[in-house]
């Protein structure tokens, strides 16, 4: 076996046996054991929020648990292969063999940063929202596209997208939408993509053809479930109560049953207008209500940690995250890591996933922009 293929297999396994430790291997099949046999009992279902919850959690220890074999066994498998195309001195299966371990390594090395997503709600499903900046028209449309980005984004990931508020641009774009993304570890994943983000393009608004520069800023915070208890008065809130605006169809309903809740006295604003029930707009409003409260809560917790990080500012110059050049050529750049590509299209279609893994790593190891490996 060539050296560097045998630096890969131990890097593999190196990585599998911090796997074992973070999951704690054995006590995680107990209590697997334990939520399968809890799955059974036709009283779970009783209370669905703990149903959902426990389901959550048997789902996922039995992948990593199943993962965690598979490598190890396919590990094997392709050490065995290479044995054979070398004792019969078969170039393409061992090249076939040495690009699966190659995968491999790329697989292991993701469920290493999910195991950094140990936060008290990085698990949680999350909210979204994508606020235009600034410039009229552009930004509306800028703030459209990085709408279709993160949707793109969940659903290669198998998550579930529900539209929440979704306010349309005079002429074309969006001027606002907040969505609720629904999956294991959305809120860990996407918390890294709070900020603002930069647009420079040939606008195809512009009769003249000339460049222009565009923001929009995301923000994330995590659905709040009956294990995190935000207590509100209800005489802190302001209800406001209008007609339903934005795309229709299966978006959003036009008709008098939006709400709009103000947290008096943070100044925190929520709006829902998915349902043709008032009061379930309500009822899902008083949920982003307490979620961005609690949000506000962990950001006060570990401020002195990831405050480098918080890009909540003005939607402008000097505090976007990210930049995607359009022209005069073709790069996207995190500002905060220094990860790139000229891959724009294929980020603008939802490969985001470079971006993500290299600002938790940035957040979990340390390093800044010059000590992260750029990626073309």
């Amino acid at each position: 076996m060539r050296a560097e293929t045998q630096s890969v297999v131990e890097e593999i396994k190196q990585s599998v046996g911090l796997l074992r430790r973070h999951l704690d291997f054995d006590k995680a099949r107990a209590r697997l054991a334990e939520l399968n046999k809890l799955a059974e009992d036709p009283d779970l279902w009783n209370d669905p929020q703990k149903a959902q919850r426990l389901m959550q959690e048997r789902t996922s220890l039995e992948d990593s648990l199943e993962a965690i074999g598979r490598i190890e066994q396919d590990v094997s498998d392709q050490i065995m292969l290479i044995e054979l195309g070398e004792a019969e001195n078969d170039q393409a299966v061992i090249a076939e063999a040495e690009s699966a371990l190659k995968g491999l390594k790329a697989e292991v090395e993701r469920r290493q940063l999910e195991a950094l997503l140990s936060g008290e709600a990085d698990s949680n499903d999350t909210y979204l929202e994508v606020h235009a900046g600034a410039g009229g028209t552009e930004s509306q449309d800028w703030a459209n596209m990085l709408l279709r980005m993160y949707t793109r984004w969940a659903e290669q990931h198998g998550f579930k997208i529900e539209y929440l508020e979704e306010t349309e641009g005079e002429e074309a774009g969006i001027k606002s939408v907040t969505l609720q993304i629904k999956g294991h570890n959305a809120y860990g994943w996407l918390k890294t993509e709070r900020g603002v983000h930069r647009l420079v393009r040939i606008s195809p608004f512009d009769s003249n053809a000339r460049r222009h520069t565009s923001f929009a800023s995301v923000d994330v915070y995590p659905v709040v479930d009956d294990r995190i208890v935000i207590d509100i008065k209800e005489a802190d809130v302001r209800v406001d109560t209008m007609r339903s605006q934005g795309a229709g169809g299966q978006h959003v309903n036009k008709t008098e049953s939006a709400v709009r809740l103000t947290h008096i006295p943070t100044g925190v604003a929520v709006m829902c207008q998915a349902e043709r029930s008032q009061h379930k707009n309500r009822a899902t409003a008083w949920n982003m209500l307490r979620a961005r409260l609690y949000e506000i809560e962990l950001k006060k917790r570990e401020a002195a940690a990831t405050a480098e990080f918080e890009a909540k500012t003005d939607i402008g110059w000097g505090h976007q995250i990210r930049s995607y050049v359009l022209q005069p050529y073709q790069m996207v750049k995190d500002l905060r890591t220094g990860v790139q590509t000229s891959d724009t299209g294929g980020v603008l279609d939802g490969d985001l996933d470079r971006f993500m893994e290299a600002t938790l790593a940035q957040r979990a190891f340390g390093g800044g922009p010059d000590e992260i490996e750029d990626v073309e």
